[in-house]
């Protein structure tokens, strides 16, 4: 894989949500082209202070509604603009050295795409489903009927996604999220991502993957990564519920992936209820130390860093809360948690400083279920976290850290003072 993964960290934006565009209101893939995509443009900038240097995209082809149900792969979508819009992002995030990630949805596509509206019983078939009586019946996504089931094992699916990924890497991406991997079998990812690559060798691949057994596909499907469900499980479970040997159980399986690859971490996403709603916002920092310690390629969600909350729902809508319009600039945030921001500010400086944490194993130097100490080393280089979820004070073991980084702990005799959900990180 290319070697540009192992100092990159993500901006996660949410596009259509971001630029305020509609996603219910039946505009659909033929409305009038509207240019809201600049409105990214000068969040370019809010990413690089930030520390960052990825911008991952979601959808930004022509879809129905949430752009999830795509409709054509090759065409921007037109609440979001048209290609000039997209060269002058691009251009932008070139010239400040942002890579910018795709979102690739290649396990399913809208109703509307017309491949599925023209196909015909004697036509070349691109989707799974049966015909019955003159009528096709598509299987769907997961229930959802707007989204029909590609056929993975047809040849022209494979060259369908050759094309789409060759066509946007040639335009300046820099690789795919692979919208629903987990629903695509390994082998056609394993067909596909060595012919991309034949013509785009530094292209990075990450699949969605919510469980299973993530070694085996990486090697079964050749994705450089997965993303790392587990370890954001056992981030806001373990907070939340006040049982730090979940987080413990979780970075110990975390640590058993890294032989075959570095997973994309998280602690929020387009998909998921804001961090500072699941923990509460006075436990975000202690979130973000973990994130930002561990192995893998971390991603910050757009407002997370700002503290925003927002609650998924699972209903039509549900999503909403946390995929919000933002405003013209980071200026003009109304309101900012400011220990959030700066637990930001800190702990991706530090990542930036030991690049050799996106592969490094992290110990359970202690842990009970209101304090943990974690220490992430290579060499004499060491990271040390520690964390009190706890009403009361606690007092843990240093694990040799010599300096406090960040974090409103205080290092005395081979210990660390924590207050009450207290937290520190510390170098050794």
């Amino acid at each position: 894989m290319p070697s540009w993964p192992e100092h990159v960290m993500w901006w996660h934006v949410y596009p259509l949500g971001f630029v305020g565009a509609p996603i219910r209101d039946g505009e659909g893939p033929d409305a009038e082209i509207v240019h809201r995509l600049d409105r990214l443009d000068p969040w370019l900038d809010h990413v690089i202070e930030l520390g960052l240097n990825g911008l991952l995209l979601g959808p930004v082809f022509a879809s129905e509604t949430h752009g999830y149900d795509t409709v054509d792969h090759l065409r921007i979508d037109p609440r979001l603009g048209d290609d000039g819009d997209l060269d002058r992002l691009l251009g932008g995030a070139r010239a400040r050295g942002i890579r910018v990630l795709f979102d690739g949805v290649f396990n399913h596509v809208g109703r509307a795409h017309p491949a599925f509206r023209t196909a015909t019983e004697d036509g070349p078939q691109l989707f799974r489903g049966r015909w019955v009586d003159g009528r096709f019946e598509a299987e769907v996504f997961e229930g959802h009927g707007a989204l029909v089931a590609l056929d993975h094992s047809s040849p022209a699916v494979a060259d369908l996604v050759v094309d789409v990924m060759c066509h946007w890497l040639e335009r300046g991406i820099d690789g795919w999220r692979l919208d629903a991997a987990y629903a695509v079998p390994p082998e056609f990812w394993a067909a596909v991502l060595p012919r991309v690559r034949e013509r785009f060798p530094e292209a990075w691949f990450v699949g969605e993957v919510i469980h299973g057994d993530g070694p085996a596909i990486v090697r079964a499907s050749t994705m450089d990564s997965l993303t790392q469900y587990e370890l954001w499980q056992g981030i806001w479970h373990g907070i939340a519920d006040g049982n730090l040997f979940e987080l413990s159980h979780a970075i110990e399986r975390h640590d058993e992936l890294l032989a075959t690859f570095a997973p994309q971490t998280f602690v929020g996403n387009h998909d998921v209820t804001r961090i500072a709603s699941a923990i509460g916002s006075d436990l975000v920092p202690h979130a973000l130390a973990v994130l930002f310690t561990v192995a893998g390629t971390p991603s910050v969600y757009a407002g997370d860093e700002f503290g925003w909350t927002g609650v998924k729902e699972e209903r039509e809508g549900g999503d909403d809360a946390v995929r919000p319009e933002f405003p013209a600039s980071a200026a003009e945030v109304g309101e900012v948690d400011e220990r959030i921001l700066e637990a930001h500010l800190a702990l991706i400086a530090l990542r930036r400083r030991k690049p050799w944490l996106w592969r490094a194993h992290t110990d359970v130097v202690e842990v009970a279920n209101a304090a943990i100490v974690l220490r992430t080393a290579v060499g004499n280089d060491a990271v040390v976290v520690a964390l009190n979820i706890g009403d009361e004070a606690a007092s843990v073991p240093s694990a040799d850290a010599r300096t406090v980084v960040t974090g409103d702990g205080t290092l005395a005799d081979g210990r660390i003072e924590l207050g009450p959900r207290g937290w520190a990180v510390l170098e050794g």
